[in-house]
C-alpha cells in the first residue's frame, strides 16, 4: 500500500511539474508577444472609424467617410518617414481631417455631428491584410466618431500607407 501511494505521489509531482513548466513558458511566450506588438505599434498609425449606429445607412456611411478621411490622410502623412512624423502631421491636420469627414457625411446627405482625434493607446483587434496581420494590442490612432459612436467599427493603416 505505501508502495502505491508513494507511486502515486511521484506521478503527482511530476504532473505538477509539467503544468508548472507550461505555464511558465506561456508567460515567458506572452510576454515576449506583447513586446513584439508594442515595438510594432511604435511605427504604425491606425484608423478607427466609428459608426452612428449598425443600421444600413450609417454602416455605408461609415465607409465613405472612411474612404475620403483616407485620402485626406495619405495627403497630410505625405513625406513622413516615421510614425512620429506622421502623427506630428496628423496632429496639425486633424481640422482639415475632421472637415473631409463632415464633406462625407453631408455628400451621402446624412446629417450627424463628427469628430476627429488623435488618440494614443487604442486597442485594436488582431487585423489580417494581404500577406501579412497587426496584433491585437494597443496602437496610436486617428479616431472618428459619426454621431453617437454607438455602431460597428472600422479598423484600417494609416501610416505606413499600404
Amino acid at each position: 500500500m505505501e508502495n502505491r501511494q508513494s507511486r502515486d505521489r511521484r506521478q503527482l509531482r511530476r504532473w505538477e511539474a509539467a503544468l508548472m513548466a507550461g505555464l511558465a513558458i506561456a508567460l515567458l511566450a506572452g510576454t515576449w508577444l506583447d513586446r513584439e506588438q508594442a515595438a510594432l505599434a511604435e511605427q504604425v498609425v491606425r484608423l478607427h472609424v466609428i459608426a452612428n449606429s449598425d443600421s444600413d445607412a450609417d454602416q455605408a456611411l461609415k465607409l465613405q467617410v472612411r474612404d475620403k478621411v483616407l485620402e485626406a490622410a495619405e495627403e497630410a502623412c505625405a513625406g513622413a518617414q516615421t510614425a512620429e512624423e506622421a502623427v506630428d502631421l496628423l496632429r496639425q491636420a486633424l481640422p482639415a481631417l475632421e472637415t473631409a469627414a463632415e464633406e462625407a457625411v453631408t455628400a451621402a446627405g446624412a446629417r450627424c455631428p463628427v469628430t476627429a482625434s488623435l488618440e494614443d493607446d487604442v486597442w485594436f483587434p488582431t487585423k489580417t491584410y494581404d500577406g501579412f496581420a497587426l496584433p491585437q494590442g494597443q496602437y496610436t490612432a486617428l479616431r472618428v466618431v459619426l454621431g453617437e459612436g454607438a455602431g460597428r467599427s472600422w479598423w484600417c493603416v494609416v501610416f505606413p500607407p499600404l
